[in-house]
C-alpha cells in the first residue's frame, strides 16, 4: 500500500475550515498540519495544502533513514533534497537550521545520482512524522487558484476563490464518478474552482443577471460547463452533491419560504449537500431531511459564513 504525506499551512483564522477540508479528504482522523494517509491526492486542490510527499523509505531514526538513501538509484538525473519543516517533532526534539541543512546532505551524499540545488530533475523530501521518519518523492503546492481570484465579473458578497475551491472539495473529495450541482451559483465562483479542478458539475440561478455573469467568468478561464436560467424546484435528475451559497444579498433575496424550498429540493436531488449561510439553518436543514455531519466558520474579514456537511 502507497503512502503518503501531507502538510499544511493555515492561519488561526482559517484552522476550521482547513480541518473540515481536511477531514472531508482524509477521513475524520485527519488533524492538520500534518497528515499520513493512503490516499493519493492532487496537491494543487487544496489551498490550504502546502507539500506532499509520496513516501518511499521510512526508518525509526533519521541515521537509519540516511544508511536507507542508498537504495535510490537516479541514474544519471540530478536531484535535491528538502527536509520538510512542518512536522509532529516534539519541541525538545525539534531540528534546527543547521540540523536541517545537515541531514539534506547526508542523505543527499546517500543517494546515487548528481546534487543540483537550483534545478534538479528530482525533488525529495525528508521529514518526521508519529516518532518515525520518511524519505519520499517531495511535491509543493502551486497556488493555482490564485489565477481565479480577478473576474469579469464580481459581486462583493460572492466567496472569494480560495472558499470557493475549500468549499467544492468538501463536497466532491473523490472527482471520479461525481457529478454534482450549483442550483444558486450566482457569477460562477464556485463552478470556476470546481470546473478547473475536472469536477462533473453545472450551475444555475434564477437571476438572469448572474447567470450572464458566471458564463462570462467561466468563458474568460477557458472553462466549460452548463449554466441554467432556472431554479433548483426546475431541476431533474440525481446529483451525488450539491453546493448551495444560500441568497442573502441585494441580487438575490429569498424568503424563509423560499429557503425552505431550496433545501427540500437539494434532498430530492442530491445525495450529499454543503450549504452556507449567514444565519441559523438547523431547522430547515433537519426539516428537508438532512443530517448534519460537519461544520466550520469560512471569515472574510469582519463577514463570517457558516459551512455545514449534510447527508
Amino acid at each position: 500500500m502507497n503512502e503518503y504525506i501531507y502538510t499544511a499551512n493555515y492561519s488561526a483564522e482559517d484552522r476550521e475550515l482547513a480541518g473540515m477540508e481536511l477531514r472531508a479528504f482524509f477521513g475524520k482522523q485527519a488533524k492538520g498540519p500534518i497528515v499520513k494517509t493512503d490516499v493519493d491526492l492532487e496537491l494543487n486542490r487544496s489551498p490550504f495544502m502546502r507539500e506532499k510527499i509520496s513516501v518511499i523509505l521510512h526508518a525509526d531514526t533519521a541515521e537509519d533513514l540516511i544508511r536507507k538513501a542508498g537504495e535510490i538509484d537516479l541514474g544519471d538525473q540530478t536531484f535535491k533534497v528538502i527536509f520538510v519543516k512542518i512536522n509532529d517533532l516534539s519541541p525538545e526534539d525539534k531540528v534546527d537550521y543547521a540540523g536541517r541543512m545537515e541531514m539534506e546532505r547526508a542523505i543527499g551524499w546517500e543517494i546515487v545520482g548528481e546534487a543540483d540545488l537550483k534545478a534538479p530533475d528530482r525533488l525529495f523530501g525528508v521529514v518526521a512524522f508519529g516518532g518515525r521518519w520518511y524519505l519520499g518523492h517531495y511535491e509543493k503546492n502551486q497556488r493555482v487558484w490564485e489565477k481565479h481570484v480577478k473576474k469579469p465579473r464580481e459581486y462583493s458578497t460572492a466567496l472569494s476563490a480560495r472558499d470557493a475551491r475549500v468549499i467544492a472539495n468538501i463536497a466532491v473529495p473523490k472527482i471520479e464518478g461525481f457529478r454534482a450541482i450549483d442550483p444558486c451559483c450566482g457569477i460562477g465562483t464556485v463552478l470556476v474552482e470546481a470546473l478547473s479542478m475536472g469536477i462533473e458539475i453545472e450551475g444555475r440561478d434564477i437571476n438572469p443577471i448572474v447567470v450572464d455573469g458566471s458564463r462570462e467568468n467561466l468563458a474568460y478561464f477557458g472553462l466549460k460547463g452548463n449554466v441554467t436560467l432556472g431554479g433548483i424546484e426546475e431541476a431533474s435528475g440525481q446529483y451525488d452533491a450539491a453546493i448551495i451559497d444560500m441568497p442573502y444579498n441585494l441580487y438575490t433575496h429569498a424568503s424563509p419560504e423560499e429557503l425552505q424550498s431550496i433545501l427540500t429540493n437539494a434532498r430530492r436531488i442530491a445525495d450529499r449537500l454543503v450549504v452556507v449561510s449567514i444565519d441559523p439553518i438547523e431547522e430547515m436543514i433537519q426539516q428537508a431531511g438532512f443530517v448534519i455531519q460537519d461544520e466550520a466558520i469560512a471569515k472574510k474579514g469582519t463577514f463570517s459564513r457558516r459551512i455545514l456537511l449534510c447527508t
